[in-house]
């Protein structure tokens, strides 16, 4: 299979966080899986004329390549032309290039939530318009069109996040190099559902505090980030805390709440980051998919249950209080 790679409007993250794969050597596992790097802008050798003509070969049938990798938002802007982004050395849009190309793609890949959705680079009065390949926010469409489908018979595929798991652009490239990935493995957003399945919120490490309703009040708490201090992790797909970064680590392992960066939008909540908003006391983003009155009733009993052990460690930033066997009476 080979790959070719463009990044367009963000930071090159999803680069840097792919370079952390913890699969082993990260082009050691492609090599081993029967895919060619055709061209990368940060891993490839080639100079600026070699990488002119490999792309040109690319887009007009001269050179075969299967995936079309895109990282970073498109912009469209100013006025629809593009012209905010041109690709250096050839004087035409990155946004043209990117249709030429997905036309004759047999998969097209967005990598990371820029280039699935907008993404930061959307965020605001977004002055350069902005959008993903398939999306543009939470509205299909984006740069190639809601009914885009790809010579193999796929929409694009959306691995978003910000940036995204490396373990998640691997797979599904390797899903892609056994013709593994089909429609009915990607979600709804056409995301891989491998790890959209999940939510953040399965596997952390303060579930029990979530449990019990206690809840961290400061930053460096122990306790649950949800009530006061903005985690989405009940909101999010991805199963980041049941597959951790870097061998052994998440945002909400670390304090720092889940924002929901896979999600389309993220990047506007209509409020900061870390300030959870409720209405009458109760936060606004509960759960995905449990009732209002249940988080209610149920907050409100697991609260009155809850040990003291919990309830004093939640508002610590370290482990007062050790789990011990109820003394006999």
């Amino acid at each position: 299979m080979k790959l070719l790679w463009l990044q367009s409007g963000g930071c090159g993250g999803c680069t840097l966080s792919w370079l952390g794969s913890e699969w082993g050597p990260l082009f050691a596992t492609l090599a081993d899986a029967g895919i060619e790097i055709v061209w990368h802008p940060s891993f490839s050798e080639a100079s600026a004329d070699e990488s002119l003509d490999i792309l040109e070969s690319c887009a007009d049938g001269r050179r075969d390549f299967d995936v079309l990798c895109i990282e970073g938002s498109l912009l469209r802007g100013p006025a629809g032309s593009g012209r905010f982004h041109v690709l250096a050395g050839t004087g035409r849009p990155m946004i043209e290039w990117v249709k030429l190309l997905a036309s004759r793609a047999r998969q097209v890949v967005a990598v990371g939530s820029c280039a699935a959705f907008g993404g930061i680079t959307a965020g605001g009065v977004n002055p350069t318009d902005a959008c993903g390949l398939q999306y543009d926010g939470t509205n299909p469409g984006g740069l190639l069109g809601a009914a885009f489908h790809t010579r193999g018979g796929l929409p694009v595929v959306n691995i978003s996040g910000c940036p995204t798991h490396p373990d998640w652009v691997t797979e599904t490239l390797l899903s892609l190099a056994r013709d593994e990935l089909g429609a009915a493995d990607l979600d709804e957003l056409s995301r891989p559902r491998f790890y959209t399945d999940a939510l953040v919120h399965h596997g952390c490490a303060r579930n029990e505090f979530y449990e019990f309703k206690a809840s961290a009040e400061k930053n460096g708490d122990q306790g649950c980030l949800m009530e006061h201090l903005g985690c989405k992790g009940t909101q999010a797909h991805a199963d980041c805390n049941l597959r951790p970064w870097n061998g052994g680590g998440s945002c909400t392992d670390g304090g720092y709440a889940c924002i929901r960066c896979t999600e389309p939008g993220f990047e506007e909540p209509g409020h900061p980051f870390s300030i959870t908003p409720k209405v009458a006391g109760i936060p606004i983003g509960l759960p995905l998919d449990m009732p209002k009155a249940w988080f209610v009733a149920l907050a409100a009993l697991s609260k009155s249950a809850t040990p003291a052990r919990v309830r004093q460690n939640a508002k610590t930033d370290h482990i007062v209080h050790w789990p011990r066997p109820a003394r006999k009476p």
